[in-house]
């Protein structure tokens, strides 16, 4: 198993700053998968809440941004992407800030080539499902205009 990584770890490597930055613990790892840890979603400053609640679709950040960090464990040669879209997505609760002890966020990588990757996601809180689906990200092109 490997040993849990910290927040000052997760800033040092992904563009999420600051506040942005919703995971705080990244607990376990490996080619396919990451699960994370986070406590943000009970913060009264979380800065996606919207009349002092925080949706149940905030969740999605939340898994796109663990998958961030598993790219970032597989290697800097990635190229940088963004969240493309959102499938199958199945939500159980309306606010994460309800949920009252940290979040589970578990990302799995079901394909992908260099335009793109598609993931599974779970988010889990209480000891039960919150909301899952899975994410499209789209990688920027690496490539180099010809001169």
């Amino acid at each position: 198993m490997t040993p849990p990584l910290d927040r000052d770890w997760i800033l040092a490597h992904i563009p999420h700053q600051g506040a942005m930055c919703l995971n705080d613990r990244v607990d376990a790892w490996d080619d396919e998968s990451l699960r994370c840890t986070a406590w943000s979603h009970r913060s009264p400053e979380h800065p996606l809440c919207i009349d002092g609640r925080l949706s149940a679709l905030v969740g999605i950040e939340y898994a796109a941004q663990a998958v961030a960090i598993h790219g970032a464990l597989q290697g800097a040669d990635r190229a940088p992407g963004m969240l493309g879209s959102v499938r199958g997505l199945t939500c159980d609760c309306s606010e994460l800030d309800s949920i009252e002890g940290p979040l589970s966020i578990e990302v799995t990588r079901i394909g992908g080539d260099a335009g793109g990757l598609l993931y599974g996601f779970e988010i889990q809180g209480e000891r039960r499902r919150l909301l899952g689906g899975r994410l499209t990200i789209v990688l920027a092109s690496s490539a180099k205009p010809s001169a």
